[in-house]
């Protein structure tokens, strides 16, 4: 039986300014960084309150995902106060945080530029 959502998969051309855009400005955990042949490594962080975690690798032949909309959701408590704690350390936004009937939301984009939704919890 499935239990959960272990980890999500987001391409990444640099490992490295991955890591750091996700774990310094984001403020996940790393979980795992592991060699995974001679030109990538295995890559899982978390968020520190968070049970599924990002994979920031890019399978071979899989580049052209890098850079794109990912449809990934992250939750926070607060949708303003979080959109400009981020933006004070770099992170770059589509446009400011938007409110609709169903929750506030702002899209952001990680450091190779893949988008993801940051959204308030329920």
């Amino acid at each position: 039986m499935i239990r959960k959502i272990k980890f999500a998969s987001i391409p990444v051309r640099d490992q490295d300014r991955a890591l750091a855009f996700y774990v310094d400005k984001l403020g996940f955990t790393l979980i795992t960084d592991q060699p995974m042949g001679p030109s990538q490594r295995w890559i899982e962080v978390r968020p520190p309150r968070g049970d599924t975690g990002f994979a920031l690798f890019t399978p071979p032949g899989q580049e052209e995902r890098i850079g794109k909309f990912t449809g990934i959701s992250v939750e926070c408590d607060d949708v303003q106060k979080t959109y400009e704690e981020l933006l004070a350390v770099g992170v770059e936004f589509r446009e400011p945080p938007k409110a609709e009937p169903w929750g506030t939301f702002v899209v952001m984009r990680d450091s190779e530029g893949n988008e993801l939704v940051l959204s308030g919890g329920r």
